[in-house]
C-alpha cells in the first residue's frame, strides 16, 4: 500500500457495504436466537428429521460467516488506503490479536457464562486471518487475491489427510483445516473454525477492495456473482468436486442425491460443509452475496437501508451485545414460563445438555429475535454516530 492520502481524496464509506453487512448481523442473530431458544435433540440439517422452515432458519444464516471474512478483508482494503503499509499491518496484526483475546474472554462468557472458553469460534478465526492477512497484504494484490484463490479452490484435496502418530502435528491440522478437540496446556479445547480457507476469504475481501475502487470492475460484480452461483449449482449436481465425502455418523453431508420428496432433496443440494467451509459453501453463499451487493450499488433502500447500515457499521459491537442479551433474554423467558434455567447460567447448550422440559417453537425464537434487534438499534446507533464524529485509535478496534 502507499502512503496515506490527504483528507480531500479519501474514500467515502460505501453505504452498499454497510447495508450488507447490516443484513449479515441481524441474520447471525437468527442463528444464536434459535441456538438459545430451541430445544431439539438434532441439528437442522438432520435430512432425516429436519423440515422446511427449520432448515431454512439455520441456512439463511450461512451467509453470514463468509460474509464476515470476505467484509473484513474489504474494509481493511479502505482503511489501508487512508493509511500507509506499515499502519496498516500493524492495524491488522494488533486488532488480530485483540479479537483472539476476546474470544476467549467477553466473548466465551457471553456464550456461556462460564470462564474459561474452550472453543476456537468465529472471533478467534477472525483475529487469526487478520495476523496472517497483515503479512499477505505485503504482496501486490493482484498476487494476494492469486493466492487466496488457490487455497479456497484447493483446499478440498485435503479433506481426507489426517496426520497419524504426531499429537503436534494432528493439533496444528486441526487449527489449520479440520474442526475437532485439541489439548492447549493440558487442558482440551474444541476448534470450531478452522483457518483455512477463511483466511484465504479474507484475503479475496481484500483484493475485492481493489475492484470497488475501479468503476469500470464494478458493474461486473453481479456477474462474477452469478457465475459462482452457477459454478454451486453444476459442482453440486454432478458432485464433481468441493464438498468432503460422508464421514460415519452424519459428521458431513456428502454427496448430492434425489431423496423421496422434493423438500429433502432441496435440502441435501443446499446442505454443504461449513466446518471447514468447502469450495461448495463458499461457491453457494458468496456467489447469491455478490449478486445483492452488485444490486444495492444501484438502488437506494431508504429508510431500510438507513436501518441496515446502523448494525453495519458497527458489527463488532453489535455482535458482543447481542450475545449477552439474547443469552440473558433466555434465561428470563425461561424463568417466566417455569422452564429450568439453571444450566443457562452454567455454560448453556455449549457444555450441557439442553433440559428436556426446556424449549420454545420458531414463531417465539423469531419473535425473540425481532426483540433482539429493537433492544439493539439505539445504542448500535448511538455508537455508529460516535465512530462517525470521533476518530481515536482505539475505536477502530471495537
Amino acid at each position: 500500500m502507499s502512503g496515506s492520502l490527504p483528507p480531500e481524496s479519501r474514500p467515502r464509506r460505501l453505504e452498499s457495504i454497510d447495508i450488507l453487512r447490516g443484513v449479515v448481523m441481524l441474520l447471525m442473530a437468527i442463528d444464536h436466537t434459535r441456538d438459545y431458544f430451541s430445544n431439539l435433540p438434532f441439528e437442522p440439517e438432520d435430512l432425516q428429521h429436519t423440515w422446511g422452515a427449520l432448515f431454512l432458519t439455520r441456512w439463511i444464516t450461512h451467509f453470514c460467516a463468509p460474509l464476515f471474512f470476505f467484509l473484513a478483508g474489504t474494509g481493511a482494503y479502505f482503511y489501508g488506503l487512508r493509511r500507509t503499509g506499515a499502519e496498516l499491518r500493524r492495524f491488522l496484526w494488533t486488532r488480530g490479536l485483540w479479537l483472539i483475546l476476546l474470544e476467549f474472554t467477553v466473548v466465551g462468557f457471553g456464550w456461556t457464562f462460564v470462564a474459561p472458553w474452550g472453543f476456537f469460534g468465529v472471533i478467534w478465526a477472525l483475529g487469526a486471518s487478520m495476523v496472517i492477512l497483515a503479512l499477505g497484504v505485503r504482496l501486490p494484490v493482484r498476487w494476494l487475491a492469486l493466492v487466496s484463490t488457490l487455497v479456497v479452490v484447493a483446499h478440498d484435496l485435503f479433506d481426507a489427510v489426517r496426520p497419524a502418530g504426531h499429537a503436534g502435528l494432528d493439533a496444528l491440522w486441526r487449527v489449520l483445516h479440520v474442526k475437532g478437540g485439541i489439548e492447549v496446556l493440558g487442558t482440551g479445547v474444541f476448534v470450531l473454525f478452522p483457518l483455512i480457507p477463511w483466511c484465504a476469504v479474507m484475503g479475496l475481501g481484500f483484493a475485492f477492495g481493489a475492484v470497488l475502487q475501479r468503476p469500470e470492475l464494478r458493474l461486473r460484480i453481479g456477474w462474477a456473482g452469478l457465475g459462482m452461483t452457477l459454478l454451486f449449482v453444476l459442482l453440486r449436481a454432478t458432485n464433481l468436486y468441493g464438498n468432503p465425502p460422508a464421514l460415519p455418523g452424519g459428521v458431513t453431508p456428502g454427496d448430492w442425491s434425489l431423496q423421496p420428496t422434493i423438500t429433502k432433496s432441496v435440502i441435501l443440494f443446499l446442505d454443504t460443509e461449513k466446518y471447514p467451509a468447502s469450495l461448495q459453501f463458499l461457491l453457494m453463499t458468496l456467489g447469491p452475496s455478490l449478486i445483492l451487493l452488485a444490486w444495492l450499488q444501484g438502488h437506494s433502500l431508504g429508510a431500510l437501508g438507513r436501518f441496515l447500515a446502523v448494525f453495519g457499521r458497527v458489527p463488532l459491537f453489535f455482535y458482543v451485545l447481542h450475545l449477552y442479551l439474547i443469552h440473558l433474554l433466555a434465561v428470563l423467558a425461561a424463568a417466566l414460563v417455569g422452564q429450568p434455567y439453571d444450566w443457562l447460567l452454567h455454560g448453556a447448550f455449549w457444555m450441557r445438555e439442553t433440559p428436556e422440559a426446556y424449549g420454545h417453537g420458531l414463531p417465539f425464537m423469531y419473535a425473540m429475535w425481532l426483540l433482539t434487534i429493537a433492544l439493539l438499534y439505539l445504542p448500535c446507533r448511538w455508537f455508529a454516530r460516535l465512530k462517525s464524529r470521533r476518530h481515536e485509535r482505539w475505536l477502530s478496534y471495537l
